[in-house]
């Protein structure tokens, strides 16, 4: 059976608007990746083996005896300890006391971090300093449960989260007051689409402050002076929600593993005669046993090889395919009723010709 490309209508411009703040943001404006190593207890047998696993060993002997308890010249056999690594995202402008979440890694053999609780773990950033200190139950959404002849596996079990599992400790520094200069950076540059965002905030400061506030600089920023007596926080909480249409680029995007085909409005294909054409070859094995006759003195059982090869390619429909717009692309695509592999196949081979006049992005 043939998949079917479906393409929304589009009835006005309104569909394709978009708020500022969420194709843009502030420069400077930023978090921070933070990450740590520590240990997870309480597991049910599934942790890590101490002797694949030394650093673990090593870890829980480190933690014991910061309490008090000593163990260093005993060997541990204990199942229920996890050596993970633990990262979070420390959110721009966050004060001391704030909270985030944190992901929890195995970095060991264990088999499964459910029903485990991160000890307390440091949080570092890049430069070593420590910014936060995680510690919780972990929440798991996979599991993994195996017998002797089938084992059955969903999602990851050696991964989880912490909800608001760990707090700021040390602040970043930085005040969003002290900001050298307000610039906006587009998520995707394009120069039709600075110049769009631009134009918006101009139409809006002259309607309310009389002035243009924004210049574009390059494909990719916008630069913004501050209105009179207005603090950086309102003004930012103006301009942000204002629409603005953008831009993209003619681009066709192709998933191979999983046979998604994603593409933009504005891909437009010279008109071509396209045929696609399916071999299947079919290889049965069907061996027969010979035993020798009865009551025959001499002779043995043998397993006789018998191979079945049968061909079949089915006919290739001819189509052709070209269109000024989606809508017209995706109807001759349609036309040949293909599977997935198949339009893969055929966009490539449109843009080998010189047809396809999009960027194909293959993954």
């Amino acid at each position: 059976m043939g998949i079917t490309l479906a393409v929304p209508a589009f009835t006005g411009t309104a569909h394709s608007m978009a708020r500022i703040k969420d194709i843009a943001t502030l420069e400077g404006v930023r978090a921070n990746q933070l990450v740590g190593y520590g240990i997870v207890i309480g597991l049910n047998g599934s942790g890590d083996s101490m002797r694949n696993s030394p650093f673990t060993e090593q870890s829980l002997q480190s933690m014991l005896d910061s309490l008090g308890v000593n163990v260093r010249d005993t060997r541990l056999r204990t199942r229920n300890v996890a050596a993970v690594v633990v990262t979070a995202e420390l959110p721009a402008f966050i004060g001391k006391g704030g909270r985030v979440d944190v992901s929890v890694s195995s970095l060991g053999d264990a088999t499964s971090l459910k029903g485990g609780t991160l000890i307390a773990t440091p949080l570092m950033a890049a430069n070593g300093s420590v910014y936060a200190l995680a510690q919780g139950p972990l929440a798991v959404s996979g599991f993994s449960a195996e017998g002797e002849a089938e084992s059955l596996n969903n999602g990851t079990p050696t991964a989880g989260r912490i909800p608001s599992g760990a707090v700021i400790e040390r602040e970043i520094g930085d005040r969003f007051e002290d900001i050298p200069a307000l610039v906006l950076q587009l998520n995707n540059p394009d120069f039709r689409t600075a110049v769009r965002v631009a134009d918006a905030i101009n139409n809006h400061s002259l309607n309310r402050y009389g002035v243009r506030l924004a210049r574009e600089r390059d494909f990719r920023s916008i630069v913004l002076r501050m209105p009179k007596r207005m603090t950086v926080t309102r003004f930012i909480a103006e301009i942000e929600g204002l629409h603005v249409q953008p831009d993209q680029p003619a681009r066709v995007v192709v998933d191979e593993r999983t046979g998604t085909v994603v593409i933009g409005k504005n891909v437009q294909v010279s008109t071509v005669a396209v045929t696609h054409g399916n071999l299947t070859v079919r290889v049965v094995e069907t061996p027969e046993a010979s035993q020798p006759a009865p009551f025959a003195r001499k002779g043995e059982t043998v397993v006789l090889p018998r191979t079945f090869i049968n061909a079949d390619e089915q006919g290739g429909q001819l189509a052709i395919v070209g269109g000024s717009d989606l809508q017209t692309l995706v109807r001759g695509l349609n036309r040949i009723g293909l599977k997935p592999t198949g339009i893969i196949a055929i966009l490539q081979a449109i843009k080998t010709s010189g047809a396809l006049q999009a960027e194909l992005v293959i993954q």
